[in-house]
């Protein structure tokens, strides 16, 4: 898939700035716009997915043919209904970081601004995925769940190692994970879709599932997270 055309959607650029309905002024709302634009010549997004067939286990979830066992019960829940799922990764590559450092030096603003821009970008290039993935599944009669990143729920973030090499995510699209469990490049996101049959009812997602929600300065009051 790609290129990819982003639109770096001006009101998730201003929730991932913690906008709660306050007042912009004109210049500001032009230097994010100058961000959007900006951003889109740094980013060198690149993706791999594959589908790979699962079976429930004890503690979780055995993605077959791999090492990759998915722990927790929100995630045995979340693919219940799946036999097959989809494993994706992308990353916006090095550029950015380079990039929002570079105006860390100079303008903390734009610095602040070029990171949300950032982090809506990797989330529009694994809306795209996950559209092609529901798209393929609706040619085959199925449907899909949204889709679960490790950290999410009681998935534990120590998984992205083995995530990874399912992938052969460092060879084919450059992503590492350091001993934290953090993923470099860092505007890069993991995360499982469920193939599932049509009519099976589905969870939504709710930013009130997720771990982090008590601290969040992201989270969306009362709809669905995007996150």
């Amino acid at each position: 898939m790609g290129p990819y055309e982003l639109e770096i959607n001006r009101d998730e650029v201003l929730r991932y700035l913690g906008y709660k309905g306050q007042d912009i002024d004109e210049t500001m709302i032009s230097v994010i716009d100058e961000c959007r634009e900006e951003i889109k010549k740094v980013i060198t997004p690149r993706v791999v997915h594959n589908y790979k067939d699962i079976q429930q286990s004890d503690e979780g979830v055995e993605v077959i043919t791999t090492n990759l066992v998915l722990k927790g019960k929100d995630i045995k829940e979340h693919l219940n209904n799946s036999k097959v799922c989809v494993l994706m990764a992308v990353t916006l590559g090095n550029e950015v970081e380079k990039k929002t450092r570079l105006y860390e030096k100079v303008d903390l603003t734009k610095a602040l601004i070029l990171d949300a821009c950032a982090t809506t970008a990797v989330e529009e290039v694994c809306d795209i995925v996950e559209n092609d993935v529901k798209e393929k599944a609706a040619l085959e009669g199925m449907d899909i769940t949204f889709r679960y990143s490790p950290g999410y729920g009681d998935l534990p973030l120590d998984v992205q190692n083995s995530f990874l090499r399912a992938l052969d995510a460092q060879k084919k699209i450059g992503l590492t994970v350091s001993e934290n469990n953090l993923l470099f490049p860092r505007k890069s996101v993991t995360a499982i879709i469920g193939i599932v049959e049509n009519g099976i009812k589905k969870k939504k997602k709710g930013c009130e599932e997720c771990n982090n929600y008590q601290k969040c300065s992201f989270k969306r009051e009362g709809e669905n997270c995007g996150a």
